[in-house]
């Protein structure tokens, strides 16, 4: 065996590959890292899915989110209330209005405690049920795209038929359909 055979044995022998493992060092392998990236999304998809999976709710579940759905609507109704009440009896409502005055700040702070904490738990349950809706999506991802691939397939790809073409034959040929025939007269 010659100097470049041994040096190609060296370099590429016995179920190694000198050059690709030295070229790791300096760079990660694409393929390697592909299939780890998928490995990981794959995992973390299932893990979402898990950890956001639908579950049948109860009766008590169902009318504690019905009650959670009234302070918003009541709250947005009341005030265009106020203003109505404002323009039909003045006087009326301006003995409210002094009624509220009176209120003590503190009061007024625990009032904006509660209302804050109210829509601070919905916006956080209502962000929950958004990634859990995500998670779901995002989980039929891969089936949406092998539909797509499979609708791509059956694309007609058929060529252009040549106008000019049809004009030039003579008149036996041209098609039955009178109105056609004018049309592609006018296009040429």
């Amino acid at each position: 065996m010659g100097v470049i055979g041994k040096m190609m044995t060296l370099l590429f022998g016995s179920g190694r590959n000198v050059v690709a493992e030295t070229a790791e060092v300096f760079r990660v392998n694409a393929e390697a890292q592909a299939a780890r990236d998928s490995s990981l999304q794959t995992a973390a998809l299932q893990q979402f899915g898990q950890e956001f999976r639908l579950t049948r709710r109860g009766l008590f579940d169902r009318f504690m989110d019905a009650l959670n759905r009234v302070p918003r609507p009541a709250m947005a109704l009341g005030t265009l209330g106020m203003f109505v009440a404002a323009m039909v009896d003045p006087v009326w409502f301006a003995a409210r209005m002094t009624g509220i005055a009176l209120v003590p700040e503190p009061l007024w702070w625990l009032l904006g405690a509660i209302v804050s904490f109210y829509f601070g738990s919905r916006y956080q349950a209502k962000g929950q049920d958004f990634q859990r809706d995500l998670a779901v999506t995002m989980a039929s991802v891969p089936q949406v795209v092998r539909t797509l691939g499979d609708i791509e397939t059956l694309r007609d790809v058929t060529p252009a038929h040549d106008q000019g073409a049809l004009l030039q034959e003579d008149d036996d040929a041209a098609p039955d359909n009178p109105a056609l025939a004018d049309w592609l007269r006018s296009r040429a």
